[in-house]
């Protein structure tokens, strides 16, 4: 009997892979392709889905990551896998508390993913170790605190340091003295081209 695929993936050439892999393999086969996650809970409830492979960010600025939330809440039976080509800090441990079976960085590989889907419809969760080092500046990924990261994801939207403090719940000063300690490690001359450099490398990404 053959395990039903929900494909959400908003990427033409990265759906296209997922397709050819579900039809090159003898035991996986397409129950659906979709751009974004806004409608895979619909498809779940609708048709017959065991295994859900989804994006983290997908079309429509709708989140992998809530939408994944919700089907493991309200069916718990069927698995999903969370894959991302994007390096995000928080991703794995928000998948995590997501009660997400998977998660799985992209990579051109078959095999790959095909070993990732067989483990988890046996009952494995598969996570990598750690999301992928990245540099800002002359910091590594690993320096920043969880509350600079938070901050910096802040930034990334140009928010002034009351806006940042108000939706952090944090103090004016508090966010000043951290913006001046990741200037200090990433030795960026302005908090611009920090927030720039966090953004393009895909270390910190707002709405998902």
């Amino acid at each position: 009997m053959f395990i039903n695929v929900l494909i959400v993936e908003d990427d033409p050439m990265a759906r296209t892979l997922f397709e050819i892999y579900l039809k090159n393999s003898k035991r996986y086969r397409m129950a659906a392709a979709i751009e974004s996650a806004s409608m895979a809970e619909l498809y779940c409830l609708t048709r017959q889905i065991d295994l859900v492979i989804m994006d983290v960010c997908t079309a429509l600025n709708a989140s992998g990551l809530e939408a994944a939330a919700k089907i493991k809440k309200n069916f718990p039976k069927i698995k999903v896998i969370l894959v991302t080509s994007q390096p995000e800090c928080s991703f794995i441990s928000r998948a995590r508390e997501a009660k997400v079976d998977s998660f799985w960085y992209k990579e051109p590989s078959e095999e790959g993913i095909l070993s990732i889907m067989d483990r988890t419809m046996e009952g494995e969760s598969v996570y990598p170790d750690s999301s992928p080092l990245l540099k800002i500046g002359t910091a590594l990924s690993t320096e920043f605190s969880e509350c600079e990261l938070r901050i910096l994801r802040e930034l990334t939207c140009g928010d002034t340091d009351e806006e940042i403090a108000e939706k952090l719940h944090l103090s004016t000063w508090t966010v000043r003295k951290y913006v001046k300690i990741m200037l200090e490690k990433t030795n960026f001359k302005s908090r611009t081209q920090m927030a720039v450099a966090a953004r393009e490398s895909g270390l910190v990404i707002k709405g998902y």
